[in-house]
């Protein structure tokens, strides 16, 4: 472990390992084992205080509404795995969506189109720009990406009162408010994904062929000219490819029609329908009943000594909770869907034909200019949302770009996010080699720096394992680990298409 971000102290004599966590309502020391009962009743108060609850997962389905129909949750299943949903044959949610990561990457930035039909540390092809958040938990979020541009204006998911608000073209005009189909946020996300280029609709079946850069199109005359306009150019001609697939695929005809009496009665299969389905299956991917919802509903016994200290600090002198919030439109994510620069080090991929799909921003392409590239205002750059960090421990990288891949370098970059971004090694953070090579100026990311890091934290070797310890023990529904979402993965899929290979999965089978 490196030392270098804490300050030593000489351990306590005694009973007494840990004093002074400070809580928001004041300082309050805690023991041993022989003094848990101690550590329970401020874990409690502090819980109490932040507004969690630990009932969260209780609340979906009065939020819907209505039950969860399993069987358009099946569908949604499939269609999630099914890689005829994108017109490059070979990407589909479950390959950056992986059940062998808690339903997030694989990667440390995703690898969508041109890939290799594998999901895990072996997959190939050029990479997109950030690393693909996870899916579980999705249907409690007010805004959705690591920029937020998928959001719920009335700040409540399940409330489409003031529709949904999406990029262009769509902006808030396909999903207007009180719409009697599309109720809830993942509804409508759900028509996004198979119009990505990068991630599943590659550069085939549409007006243009992509070139060697995602910013160059060959116009079919030999000539490299740039994009055409998003609006004339890409989303629903690509939808409406997409369901000429369903529509022309006897297995899917047969399945939504005993669901839709329409498309039994002959009707087309439309887009609401897929994204209801791929939505009702998200639906079932809520794991938000860890040791710490268990321990705050009254089990005291739900998590460990040193997870339960963790906690303390996490709610007191850590800090965290001001970014990753639990209370309010939180919805006990542990995230306050806020965008902040926290100094995370910018990494690239090789650049070369064939290493990116997606030409990053910056003099040397080699930055994410995070929401900027959403609202076009500079005091935007490189903010980016504040990742929910429930089931964190199964993430193999952390951060929008996974810049590193252990989770007790993650939370040292907190402690300290200027040294931390200063000293960076992409070698040492061990991403993978092909994202070694390119690293963004670091000062310009800290010259806006957000101030609930600007000041360096210090906790000594106990506080900060306790706290690592708290993230990967208290956070974590066992529902959500490889060897209970592998079996998600279904063995063949409706359309008779090739399947993807999930690696860990497969060692989880064996």
């Amino acid at each position: 472990m490196n030392r270098s971000l804490f300050r030593p102290h000489p351990r306590p004599s005694g009973a007494m390992l840990l004093t002074g966590i400070l809580l928001t309502t004041g300082a309050i020391a805690f023991g041993d084992d022989a003094a848990s009962g101690s550590v329970d009743k401020q874990l409690h108060a502090a819980l109490e205080q932040a507004g969690f609850t630990g009932k969260i997962q209780s609340t979906l389905v009065p939020r819907l509404g209505r039950p969860i129909d399993t069987r358009l949750a099946d569908l949604g299943r499939l269609l999630f795995f099914d890689v005829s949903g994108g017109l490059h044959d070979d990407n589909t949610c479950g390959g950056c969506h992986s059940p062998s990561a808690g339903l997030g990457d694989t990667q440390s930035i995703a690898i969508g189109v041109q890939n290799n039909l594998i999901v895990g540390p072996h997959r190939t092809g050029p990479r997109n720009q950030r690393r693909t958040p996870s899916a579980a938990n999705t249907a409690f979020y007010p805004n959705l990406m690591w920029n937020g541009r998928f959001s719920a204006p009335s700040g409540d998911p399940f409330n489409n009162s003031a529709g949904f608000v999406f990029p262009a073209p769509e902006g808030s005009t396909l999903f207007p408010p009180n719409d009697p189909v599309i109720k809830h946020l993942l509804q409508a996300q759900a028509f996004i994904p198979p119009t990505e280029l990068v991630e599943v609709a590659g550069f085939t079946g549409t007006k243009f062929t992509i070139g060697p850069r995602f910013d160059q199109f060959d116009d079919g005359k030999g000539r490299t000219v740039p994009p055409p306009d998003a609006s004339g150019f890409r989303n629903e001609p690509i939808r409406q490819a997409v369901l000429t697939r369903l529509n022309g695929t006897p297995n899917y005809r047969q399945l939504f029609g005993a669901l839709f009496p329409t498309v039994a009665a002959g009707g087309p299969i439309d887009f609401t329908m897929f994204g209801r389905a791929i939505a009702e299956f998200e639906f079932t991917m809520v794991f938000a009943d860890a040791p710490l919802d268990k321990f705050a509903r009254g089990d005291d016994n739900a998590m460990d000594s040193s997870a339960k200290k963790g906690g303390l600090i996490f709610f007191g002198k850590g800090k965290c909770v001001s970014c990753h919030t639990v209370s309010g439109k939180s919805n006990e994510m542990f995230s306050d869907f806020q965008m902040h620069n926290i100094g995370v080090p910018q990494i690239a991929p090789f650049f070369g034909v064939g290493q990116g799909n997606v030409i990053f921003d910056g003099p040397g392409e080699d930055e994410d200019f995070g929401l900027e590239q959403i609202t076009g205002k500079s005091a935007d750059r490189y903010k980016f949302r504040s990742s929910p960090l429930r089931n964190v421990s199964l993430q193999p990288a952390f951060f929008h770009n996974g810049a590193f891949t252990r989770l007790e370098d993650a939370v040292r970059h907190h402690l300290n996010a200027a040294d931390s971004a200063r000293r960076y090694s992409p070698v040492n953070a061990g991403v993978d080699l092909d994202l070694t090579y390119r690293i963004a100026p670091v000062e310009l990311v800290l010259a806006a720096l957000d101030p609930g890091v600007s000041t360096p934290l210090h906790l000594d070797i106990d506080e900060f394992e306790h706290l690592v310890a708290f993230l990967k023990r208290g956070l974590l529904d066992e529902r959500a680990i490889p060897r209970r979402l592998c079996e998600l993965s279904p063995s063949s899929v409706p359309s008779g298409m090739p399947v993807l290979s999930f690696e860990n999965c497969k060692r989880q089978r064996d």
